[in-house]
C-alpha cells in the first residue's frame, strides 16, 4: 500500500505512450511506471484528444482514495500530461 508520506513529496508524470497506453511514472523514466491504463481502440476513437486528460482523472482519483484509505491526504504534483517524446 502507498504511504501518505510518501506520496506528499512525489513528482509524477502522466505520459501517453507510443502504443497508446498511458502511463504514471517518475519524471526521470527509471522503474517501471506507477500506473497503467490502456483504453482500447473503440475508447481511444470516442475520447479522441481527451484521453490524456481523462487519464489524470481516473488516477487522480486512484491516489486520492489510496491516501484515504492510508489515512492521509495526497498532495501530488503533475508536472504535465504528455505523449512520449514531447516535454
Amino acid at each position: 500500500m502507498l504511504e501518505g508520506a510518501r506520496l506528499a513529496a512525489s513528482l509524477l508524470e502522466i505520459v501517453e505512450l507510443a502504443s497508446g497506453e498511458v502511463v504514471l511514472r517518475r519524471p526521470d523514466g527509471e522503474g517501471e511506471p506507477l500506473v497503467r491504463i490502456h483504453f482500447s481502440a473503440d475508447s481511444r476513437e470516442y475520447l479522441s484528444d481527451a484521453r490524456l486528460e481523462i487519464a489524470r482523472a481516473m488516477i487522480e482519483a486512484g491516489i486520492q482514495a489510496a491516501a484515504h484509505l492510508a489515512g492521509g491526504e495526497a498532495e501530488l504534483e503533475f508536472i504535465g500530461a504528455r505523449e512520449d517524446g514531447e516535454r
